[in-house]
């Protein structure tokens, strides 16, 4: 079902076309670029005036002729050289938002035909903890996969996992060179061995030996020997395992926990194949892949590095392979660094090449930095990289400055105010990162985590926990949900902004772009404000009008949940707020 009113008035326009034998292509409105004259506009008869050889203003007064027979247009007018501006009739308007409010999608169109879609976002490493920069890979990632099953599309999402290459060798190799041996490798913590990390990387740039024995080791892992991958399958379940908290408490879903490790049969097929079909060649002892210079001065794609390992890209060129053959994708989705877009440009052609997956849609969604007031990326005080889970902490504790202290409010213990604290954090964090342009970095601002107004996720929650008061009181008044009525310009302007809802979310997928989104959400629910000081459900001028408003309230508020599921953020019921002090009140 599709409930967009451009929808709907095109499918009317399209039948004007047919009837005047006009180009159906041309029958398009779009929301009007002057809302106080129209509610739409159609700039079809400028389009048509050439091919028709007619004036434009001739063409738009035979459409506007058979228009003003439908009933469901209080006012149609032609402006300038030819434009149609349309008014909807109210009651028409009326029986739409009905029809929104009764279905279970909002009238919000679905896909023609649904896709499969693998997602590949998170990136994680072993014995490295998530920091700052895996962020944006997590919430955009997670908006995404969302968004893509809510317009009916088949997600599978896979946290690709790093965990096969040199820096496996340089741990155990570290372990070995601190212990004498790999005895003590499984009782260590995720502390322990990325503090072994932290030393090998130091080590292995200083001493060319010592980066050469952890090439060995990394070797003797691949090769699967007992006492070298036993022990790199505890620090990957280590690893995993600690990675799974921060990503649980970020709400981002990953179906596969798979890893390069998992790609590393495909990678011997994937040279095979190459060689077989004469696409690879042997330079300098290493086997490569030229790609096509004709479209740009790239580097080759080394599958078989001189010594014998495997190439960097290899690893996801075997991967696209394998979501082909084993996850039968129709599409492949990256939510990787933008840093990263010459690498995935190599990866796809290659694949292509090698015709690895068939008609298989390829994207790379590359995101910008996330940056700390001086415009460079996030760091924490002294100048290291910023955790993700001391970015979370941060984030709480600041919330936790707004909230009510632990049984200040009835019915609010320790866990009920430390739930809250969390939703709201999550959202201030989220909405930050979701409201900008996935490729721009942003500066990412602490003091947006206080903050109940502006276009902040916590100005959205509070939103919807307003609504949920109004509700509650309005059911304790006995007032039921009637048809919806429109009587002032206020129920007006909210009942077409919902109306765009499905229009918004197509948009927001065909993009690949959640910002769409945070838009529309801060909008509606600013719309809403407005609506409801101008609309009293407990004062209105008649039951019936009384009755609309809360169906219209209570639909906005399930429409701003829905939205706000779609970026990954949670609504509470209700949003307490700490009482201010006589003293900060006076100050």
């Amino acid at each position: 079902m599709n409930l967009s009113l451009e929808y709907l008035i095109n499918q009317k326009l399209a039948h004007v076309f047919d009837v005047l034998n006009l180009d159906k292509k041309f029958a398009v409105v779009k929301v009007s670029d002057r809302p106080d004259l129209s509610d739409f506009q159609c700039n079809g008869a400028l389009a048509l005036a050439k091919s028709e050889r007619k004036n434009p203003r001739e063409i738009a007064a035979l459409i506007v002729g058979e228009l003003e027979k439908d009933a469901d247009f209080a006012k149609i007018s032609i402006d300038g050289p030819g434009f149609i501006n349309l008014s909807l009739a109210d009651k028409f308007l009326a029986h739409n938002i009905d029809a929104i409010a009764a279905d279970k999608n909002f009238g919000c169109a679905k896909v023609d035909k649904p896709n499969r879609v693998v997602m590949d976002f998170g990136g994680p490493n072993v014995a490295k903890a998530l920091h700052v920069g895996h962020l944006r890979s997590a919430v955009v990632g997670e908006s995404i996969r969302r968004i893509e099953n809510f317009v009916g599309n088949e997600t599978v999402s896979d946290v690709h996992f790093g965990d096969w290459g040199t820096p496996m060798g340089m741990i155990l190799s570290e372990i070995i060179r601190q212990d004498g041996n790999l005895a003590k490798v499984e009782t260590y913590d995720i502390k322990q061995i990325s503090a072994f990390y932290k030393q090998a990387n130091i080590r292995c740039k200083e001493d060319e030996s010592a980066k050469e024995e952890a090439r060995l080791i990394t070797t003797k892992i691949q090769d699967k020997e007992p006492e070298f991958y036993k022990a790199w399958q505890h620090l990957r379940k280590v690893s995993v395992d600690d990675v799974k908290k921060n990503y649980a408490e970020l709400e981002a879903h990953f179906d596969l926990w798979l890893g390069e490790s998992d790609a590393h049969e495909t990678c011997k097929e994937v040279v095979k194949i190459a060689q077989e079909r004469g696409i690879a060649e042997v330079d300098d002892g290493a086997t490569i892949i030229r790609l096509d210079e004709t479209k740009s001065q790239r580097p080759p794609v080394i599958l078989v590095k001189s010594d014998g390992g495997f190439g960097y890209q290899l690893t996801d060129i075997a991967t696209i392979k394998m979501r082909y053959d084993d996850l039968h994708a129709d599409e492949i989705i990256y939510v990787v660094d933008k840093r990263q877009s010459l690498h995935f440009e190599q990866v796809f052609e290659v694949a292509e090449k090698l015709n690895l997956a068939p008609n298989v849609k390829f994207l790379h969604i590359g995101f910008g930095t996330v940056n700390g007031p001086d415009g460079k990326p996030f760091k924490t005080r002294d100048g290291g990289v910023m955790n993700l889970e001391d970015l979370i902490k941060l984030s709480k504790d600041k919330v936790r400055e707004s909230l009510p202290l632990p049984n200040e409010v009835e019915g609010y213990g320790e866990k009920e105010i430390e739930k809250m604290v969390t939703q709201i954090a999550m959202a201030a964090i989220k909405f930050q990162d979701l409201k900008n342009n996935i490729a721009s970095g942003y500066i990412f601002e602490l003091e947006d985590f206080a903050k109940f107004e502006g276009k902040t996720g916590p100005y959205i929650q509070y939103a919807v926990a307003r609504i949920n008061s109004i509700i509650r009181k309005a059911n304790a008044a006995g007032i039921k949900e009637g048809n919806i009525i429109i009587s002032n310009r206020e129920e007006k302007d909210l009942a077409l902004k919902i109306s765009q809802l499905s229009n918004t979310i197509m948009r927001a997928h065909t993009e690949h772009e959640p910002s769409i989104i945070s838009d529309y959400v801060y909008t509606l629910a600013q719309t809403f404000s407005t609506f409801y000081n101008a609309s009293s459900i407990m004062n209105a001028e008649s039951a019936e009008l009384a009755s609309s408003r809360l169906k219209m309230s209570r639909l906005v508020r399930d429409i701003l949940v829905q939205l706000l599921y779609l970026l990954g953020i949670e609504a509470p019921e209700v949003m307490l707020k700490r009482e201010r002090s006589a003293f900060d009140r006076n100050n």
